[in-house]
């Protein structure tokens, strides 16, 4: 492999105006397509084989004018002073504000509160429920003031009038602490490279490599029925991965100019090094992202494989785009006192074989030097410290609390927050996640009796407040009822009750003949956290198990894989563990923005994990490659650590930073995922980065020694060698620079 990207970067860099003018070209058409394409429509989410999903797909299909689908919004009303909304001008006032509901565009339906009872027991409180043709995420602008504008004249009125359901859902935002995040990794570039360009191009193509992917993304999210959520993800990831990928290229590059190598001969041996790295770490995440798969949540497929052609894209750039840049700045990447210190050295008739650089560091260790020298000394306690530190912040772990979220974990500043607590107050805690009951009863003798039946029986077990009239279909063959529960939405009493309806479901199909199935917010979440409890072990198991091969085959070793998913583990519960302390206990919560703590995200922490391995794995590839690199060149165990920290820990560390900048910045969205997604993988990378790969890896690797690199016989003959290190491209360009007259090296047939 390393010869083939050998070639292909000498390529790139001769064809340089080709290969740049082919990306832009890229970006363009994508853009064109994000901006001719309509405004995406898709906020659906379904959880194919569970209960919750059949019985709304049996609604959908039997109550086809019911807008199952359609966004959903309650109006609740609250007179002032005590008094009470359904006599006098107050009543009047909920009925001009019904009537001025009922003219919307796309709205299909509004229950008048007096006519449907929704009327508090005290009189006090009043809600109006509004249905709509369209989703949420198809409702204009417009749409939405007139629903705050009837609000407001209710208000006007002398009403309390606010809003709950999610007719009000915008796309989210995402802030600008994004910008600042993207502000400190060119700071870190610069600081880094001493060198405006060599700083500039990371950046560069990592936002035309987020370009191409967002612009397809909305240009296909009607077509694929791409979440609101997909693009703002895979923006995270693409930045993230882009910019570190790219730096590795250029570092590489510059270390071969201060080794003395003409410009296109530096590109070849950077993609041919460093892009062997990039390929095997981009595939460790494209592994994890597309392993979302396994869960079988339609939703969470889409977001992990739209995140994975974002990082494909940025995989690719950094093979081609990078080394065609590198081919206009030249030795401009180096700053000007090692471009001068390299004249020097060329104008002498120097050994060009150490440039400038090189005799700096053998004059002065540079901190990665120090650092892997000091854990070699006190590998055990350097390993005790840092497994133990990480162990102690994944403790609030063992507290984690699933759930999807509500208008209850909105901010108190929102209306539907303030709806929320409002219809909590006046009609108890379990009317914000009422469960709907789906009956079909195609097959009863007697459907009105069978509904009779299921209702009393529902009404009977505990921790049911109320359980509405059955409301028929035309065809009379099918009914949904409302159960509303004692406690609230995410009480364990709630979650009792659905499993007790739903056990007591066949009972009721064989005295009855009709089936009873449980929907509603309250059970999808049940479903989806059981769904994806149950998927966890088989994705772990694929996901480690598919990147335990493949780094067997980059690194030719049992234990180096091995040791590198122990040390993906620990990352990632200690990871999940400060995403608990923060977002459901509400440390520091007010210093991140977070003003409203609860249960998790259930999809957070798979999303999560298999993002974390992804990145986790890019610092074990870069950093140990050099060691490995180091060590099949000849040095010993301990030296080959020295070697890899010394020439790749400052730029790790910078990588390092960059991503965590980049990751931060985003949580400052006001989504509450995005929200939760940017501190844990922020938080993820820097336990990963600088406590495992920095500290735990190098200790690991020191009291194992040379056993770490140990391969079975019979296994080194199966494993493919890929070359990663570059060892075959050395023979070979050693070879042809002992030859009379060496060779042109042909370009790739393939690029």
């Amino acid at each position: 492999m390393a010869t083939f990207l050998y070639k292909l970067g000498r390529f790139a860099f001769r064809r340089r105006r080709y290969v740049a003018l082919a990306w832009v070209a890229l970006l363009v058409l994508a853009g064109v397509g994000a901006a001719s394409a309509s405004t995406s429509t898709s906020s659906s989410f379904s959880i194919p084989g569970t209960e919750a999903q059949k019985a709304f797909d049996l609604m959908e299909q039997r109550f086809p004018d019911a807008s199952a689908n359609g966004a959903s919004a309650r109006v609740v009303f609250t007179a002032p002073g005590g008094q009470k909304v359904d006599v006098g001008a107050q009543k009047a006032a909920v009925e001009n504000v019904v009537k001025e509901l009922k003219t919307g565009k796309q709205v299909s339906s509004v229950a008048d509160p007096f006519e449907s009872k929704a009327v508090s027991k005290d009189g006090g409180t009043a809600y109006a429920s509004v249905k709509y043709k369209l989703t949420s995420m198809e409702l204009t602008d417009a749409d939405r003031e007139a629903l705050k504008d009837a609000a407001q004249h209710g208000r006007d009125a002398g009403l309390t009038v606010e809003i709950g359901g999610d007719a009000l859902q915008a796309m989210p935002e995402t802030g600008a602490t994004e910008i600042i995040g993207i502000g400190i990794s060119a700071v870190v570039l610069l600081v880094t490279f001493g060198s405006l360009v060599a700083a500039g191009l990371p950046l560069l193509t990592a936002l035309i490599g987020v370009g191409i992917g967002v612009s397809s993304i909305t240009a296909l999210a009607n077509v694929l029925d791409l979440g609101s959520s997909t693009s703002t993800l895979a923006m995270m990831i693409g930045l993230a991965v882009g910019i570190d990928y790219a730096l590795f290229i250029v570092s590489r590059f510059r270390h071969e100019l201060t080794e003395g190598r003409e410009p296109e001969d530096a590109a070849g041996r950077a993609v041919g090094t460093a892009g062997s790295a990039v390929v095997f770490a981009g595939l460790t995440v494209l592994i994890a992202l597309a392993g979302l798969a396994v869960v079988n949540i339609p939703m969470l497929t889409k977001m992990g494989l739209a995140a994975a052609g974002t990082v494909a894209i940025a995989v690719l750039i950094a093979l081609t785009l990078i080394p065609a840049l590198l081919g206009f700045a030249k030795h401009r990447v180096l700053g000007r006192k090692v471009r001068s210190g390299l004249k020097g050295i060329k104008d002498d008739a120097a050994d060009s074989s150490t440039g400038g650089a090189g005799s700096a560091a053998a004059k002065k260790p540079n901190m990665g030097t120090r650092w892997a020298r000091f854990v070699l000394r006190r590998p055990i306690w350097v390993l005790v410290v840092g497994v133990l530190g990480l162990g102690a912040i994944a403790i609030p772990a063992a507290s984690l609390e699933l759930g999807l979220p509500d208008d209850g974990s909105q901010p108190v500043s929102t209306t539907q927050r303030k709806a929320y607590d409002l219809l909590s107050d006046g009609f108890g805690p379990g009317f914000n996640g009422p469960l709907m009951i789906a009956v079909d009863a195609a097959h009863s003798d007697d459907p009105k009796a069978a509904l009779d039946k299921i209702s009393k029986t529902i009404s009977g077990m505990g921790d049911v407040e109320k359980v509405t009239e059955p409301a028929f279909n035309k065809a009379g063959d099918t009914a949904m009822l409302t159960v509303v529960p004692k406690s609230k939405p995410s009480g364990l009493e709630t979650e009792d009750l659905v499993h007790t309806i739903r056990g007591q479901a066949a009972g009721l199909k064989s005295e009855t003949g009709a089936v009873t199935l449980v929907t509603g917010t309250t059970a999808m979440n049940i479903d989806v956290s059981q769904k994806l409890n149950d998927a966890l072990l088989p994705y772990l198991a694929l996901v480690v198990g598919l990147a335990f091969l493949l780094l067997m085959v980059v690194f030719r070793s049992v234990l180096v894989p091995l040791k590198a998913a122990l040390g993906f583990l620990l990352s990632v519960v200690a990871a999940l563990g400060a995403v608990v302390a923060v977002f459901q206990w509400g440390w520091l919560a007010s210093l991140l923005g977070v003003e409203q703590t609860g249960p998790i995200m259930s999809m957070m922490p798979i999303f999560m994990i298999g993002v974390v391995f992804g990145l986790a794995m890019d610092y074990e590839v870069f950093l140990v490659t050099r060691m490995r690199e180091a060590y099949v060149h000849g040095e010993r165990p301990g030296q080959a650590i020295v070697t890899g920290f010394t020439h790749g820990a400052r730029v790790v560390a910078a990588a390092a930073v960059i991503m965590i900048s980049v990751f931060a910045g985003f949580i400052g969205s006001s989504e509450s995922m995005i929200k939760m997604m940017g501190f844990g993988l922020a938080i993820a990378v820097a336990f990963d980065a600088f406590v495992v790969r920095m500290a735990v890896v190098p200790a690991v690797l020191a009291l194992l020694g040379k056993a770490a690199w140990w391969l079975p016989r019979w296994l080194d003959r199966l494993l493919p060698n890929v070359d990663v290190e570059g060892e075959q491209l050395q023979k070979n360009l050693a070879a042809q620079a002992a030859g009379s007259a060496p060779e042109r090296v042909p370009e790739p047939s393939r690029v």
